[in-house]
Order: C-alpha cells, then structure tokens, then sequence
C-alpha cells in the first residue's frame, strides 16, 4: 500500500436532486427541510432584510435550479457558538433556498454586523447546481457599506475591475422592505468572484 491515499469520490453531475433531498418544503414536498431562505422572525434583533437574484450562465441565461447556502454574523458582527444549541430564538445565520419555484433565490435575513477591523459586513455563499463538480463559493457585500468595504482585507485581494460582482444593490421595495439584488454570473464578461476554501 505504501503512501498511498484514498482521494475524494467526485460530486455527481446528475440532476439535481435539491428540492428532494434539502429543500423539500420549497419544492412542494410534504416532508420537513432541515432550514429554510427565512432565517428571522418578527422580533429578531437587526435590520431585517432580503437578500435576492438570479443566477446566469455563460450565455446570460437564467439558470433555473440551482441551489444556494448562506452562513453570515448577526447583527452584531457574532457567529453562532456551535455549543449554543439552535432554537427559535436564536438566529443561527445559515439558510438554504433552491432556485426553482420563481428561478430565482430570495432569502429573508438580517444585514450582518462586521466581524471586526478589517472585514465589512458580509454574507458567505455556496452556490451548487448541475454540471458543477464542485460547489462554488462566493461572498456578498453591501452598496451602502463603501467605507467599510473600502478597509475589506478579502475585497482588497480582488482586482478593483472585479469588485463590483461582488457587490448587493440596496433598493426599497412599495411596502419599505430593505432588498438587496445580488446577481451571479458563473461565467462570462461579468463572472462573480468565486474564491477557494
């Protein structure tokens, strides 16, 4: 045997399988799904906001079913102690939203504290879809953050003509709710930032 190792079993190509096995309540299934694009409730402590876009192929195509993960700080720049057993009560960070029902991903969060010198409030991003052998991930940072974005050690490493894929568009809906359009582009002239883990 010697040295050598086992390698990873690629990730597999076919379906997906998303609605059905993580996002099932959103896929019109009657079983429960583990989370959900809703990661507050009315009294949750920050700004509450929903994070939405679409996901475009390297055509400008929408890409109708993919799936999206998002793990962010609360309101204060705090992640979730993984000793803190989750409740309703306490905002966990981590949401999950497939893109089938309107070809898009919208989740209802709040908009995050930054963690700390040198970080801007940000939100983290697993992308997964068909045909991508491994999940992309990505961040999203915000439009009205500039200074703090400005002072960012990971949006600093980005080349200045590529910054903006990685910035949310702050709008207001008719009924004042704080929206955030955060659009990916997996290739292309517009590619988003995608960054290794």
């Amino acid at each position: 045997m010697g040295n050598n190792k086992l390698k990873q079993t690629p990730s597999q190509t076919v379906g997906p399988y998303f609605s059905y096995g993580l996002t099932p309540e959103q896929g019109g299934y009657d079983f429960k799904s583990i989370t959900s694009p809703i990661l507050v409730k009315k009294d949750t402590l920050g700004e509450h906001i929903i994070l939405q876009g679409h996901i475009y192929d390297g055509n400008g195509d929408i890409i109708p079913d993919a799936m999206i993960e998002i793990y962010q700080a609360d309101h204060q720049g705090k992640y979730i102690s993984k000793e803190i057993p989750p409740s309703d009560d306490v905002f966990t960070g981590f949401g999950r939203c497939d893109c089938e029902t309107n070809s898009n991903f919208c989740f209802k969060t709040i908009k995050p504290g930054s963690i700390g010198d040198g970080h801007a409030p940000h939100i983290n991003m697993v992308i997964f879809m068909r045909g991508l052998l491994s999940h992309a991930y990505s961040r999203v940072y915000f439009s009205d953050e500039m200074d703090a974005n400005h002072n960012d050690n990971v949006l600093n490493n980005v080349p200045s003509d590529r910054r903006a894929t990685l910035i949310a568009k702050r709008t207001e809906n008719e009924n004042g709710d704080i929206i955030y359009q955060f659009d990916l582009n997996m290739q292309g002239i517009n590619e988003t930032v995608f960054f290794d883990v």
